[in-house]
């Protein structure tokens, strides 16, 4: 079965959500949710490793989430590096990419540097490729990658390609699917390129009480699911479907021209 979810699962990315609702619902404070949230992340990221899924990204904080209360946002804060800290043999010794997305201009010096340092030592790794989405915003992303471009190829055409070539981390590729936890069905800004063509799946599991259990039944659940990319059967890639329409393409042009040449 873990071949199958090689195959089928490259990138998956999860909204992790809930937590602050969790928290309340049990008369504690949003905070509270937080920190036990913070727990589950290292069971996610270990079974996604034993299923051999490629890249997993998690949103840990959007660039909506400033105009929290500032105490929440100091938590994060706190919590990344924490998780830093806690995890840093164990990801070297996984042989795990670590990556941070987004904007970490306002985190603190030392856990900046903790983040430099954890993906300096781990970016020749060949394992998971582990991304945290912090301080990030699909549209800023978006946005940054264009002006990247125009940057670097004044007056030149912009392409499919070219856009995706200058995001962020352009190498962990369209995400095959995305997780969101604590019932809301919405992305919120998130790899708002890269989940053109994902499967969603919502749970009302709110992160705090999201197991490794359900998030390997989900990707078996979800990896049933027959992908067709726009085409009217399945298909294994994005990429093998837009090589059949621009075969398509080909034939249709040179059918026109051939009747207009008669």
């Amino acid at each position: 079965m873990n071949e199958q979810l090689e195959n089928q699962f490259k990138h998956v990315a999860i909204i992790m959500d809930g937590n602050g609702r969790w928290a309340e619902a049990r008369a504690h404070t949003r905070v509270w949710g937080h920190i036990r949230g913070s727990r589950i992340v290292s069971e996610i990221v270990e079974e996604a490793d034993d299923l051999n899924v490629e890249s997993l990204t998690l949103y840990a904080f959007s660039t909506e989430n400033w105009s929290r209360p500032l105490l929440e946002v100091k938590t994060l804060f706190s919590l990344l590096k924490k998780f830093i800290k806690k995890e840093k043999k164990r990801i070297i010794a996984n042989d795990i990419r670590f990556k941070v997305m987004g904007d970490i201009s306002a985190l603190p010096d030392e856990t900046k540097s903790l983040i430099y340092d954890l993906e300096g030592l781990t970016k020749n790794a060949n394992g998971l490729k582990l991304n945290f989405a912090f301080g990030y915003g699909g549209r800023d992303e978006i946005i940054k990658s264009v002006n990247c471009f125009i940057k670097k190829n004044p007056g030149k055409e912009l392409t499919k390609e070219d856009l995706s070539e200058n995001l962020l981390i352009p190498e962990i590729k369209d995400v095959d699917l995305l997780i969101r936890t604590g019932g809301d069905m919405r992305v919120s800004n998130f790899l708002l390129w890269q989940i053109a063509y994902a499967e969603l799946y919502f749970t009302e599991t709110k992160w705090p009480e999201f197991k490794r259990s359900e998030f390997r039944d989900i990707l078996f659940k979800v990896n049933e699911r027959e992908r067709r990319f726009g085409a009217t059967r399945k298909t294994d890639s994005l990429e093998e479907n837009e090589s059949k329409a621009e075969e398509n393409l080909r034939y249709i042009s040179d059918s026109s021209s051939s009747v207009r040449g008669n």
